[in-house]
């Protein structure tokens, strides 16, 4: 009976190792294919790490290729529509969870339904309407376009947060002499930094990784962002795989610092108001 438990112990552990080799082999092995010479490429065949590693295709991604424009691109995009996005959600997210008004259930129902669109059936109208106003081939039309669609999703996490804050805490600011907007500012908002970094790290991410508007909507080099740079290793006959790999590498580096410098409060900010009562 007791050798039981520790055999599900076991198995749950070995499950859990087998989930996390599963889920980071892709991104071993794009190491792997990053630092291996192109002579052996295709030469060794498929080995779990080559007979000479090499930073070749580092060093033509960073000294020979567009690469650094494109990702300083995606660092201006990414981290300004987080930080846009974050903002606005916390207003408005705010405002849903303490203010009732007229129209409100309509307003939420109308964010709802900007969500059940496929992004792909929405290019040509974006198109249509940021071309007149100069916006196409602009890293400001797609901060516009990555923020309208993510604030709504954001809005709702951040509203999910301030339902978890008892209003008595602003009602007694409020008594105190603070104005709302006061409380807001020194006493609500110091508590759901949680949901802001996790608001921030969503928004940053799926900013980050966008391809489709990126694609439509940039003609240029100069103004490409990192999805659309990758495209560039790839010609009519061949693909750079290594080169490739070498710049998926490189950017892995913004994401992994970001999640790093937010994680104390991005687990608080994931778990936060699972659990009531």
């Amino acid at each position: 009976m007791r050798a039981k438990p520790l055999l599900l112990t076991i198995a749950h552990r070995l499950a859990i190792l087998a989930y996390i080799a599963f889920a980071l082999f892709p991104l071993y092995w794009l190491l792997k294919v990053a630092v291996t010479p192109n002579d052996l490429l295709y030469s060794e065949g498929i080995r779990m790490w080559p007979s000479r590693a090499s930073l070749e295709h580092f060093d033509f991604v960073l000294r020979h290729s567009a690469f650094p424009v494109f990702f300083k691109n995606s660092l201006i995009v990414s981290g300004s529509t987080a930080v846009i996005v974050t903002v606005l959600a916390s207003l408005s997210g705010y405002a849903l969870s303490r203010f009732n008004f007229r129209g409100k259930y309509w307003l939420v129902a109308l964010m709802l339904l900007t969500q059940m669109f496929p992004l792909v059936m929405l290019v040509a109208p974006i198109f249509k309407i940021l071309s007149p106003l100069g916006l196409t081939n602009s890293l400001t039309g797609l901060v516009i376009v990555y923020t309208a669609f993510n604030v709504p999703f954001a809005t709702f996490l951040m509203q999910s947060f301030f339902d978890g804050i008892p209003k008595d805490l602003e009602e007694a600011a409020m008594i105190d002499g603070a104005t709302q907007f006061v409380a807001f500012r020194q006493i609500i908002l110091p508590l759901t930094l949680p949901g802001i970094a996790a608001t921030l790290g969503f928004v940053f991410t799926a900013a980050w990784s966008e391809l489709l508007f990126s694609l439509m909507l940039i003609s240029g080099n100069d103004q490409a962002t990192f999805p659309v740079g990758l495209l560039s290793f790839v010609s009519k006959f061949s693909v750079d795989f290594g080169q490739m790999m070498a710049a998926g590498v490189l950017a892995l580096i913004p994401a992994c610092l970001f999640f790093l410098l937010i994680q104390r409060y991005l687990v608080q900010g994931l778990t936060a108001g699972a659990v009531k009562g």
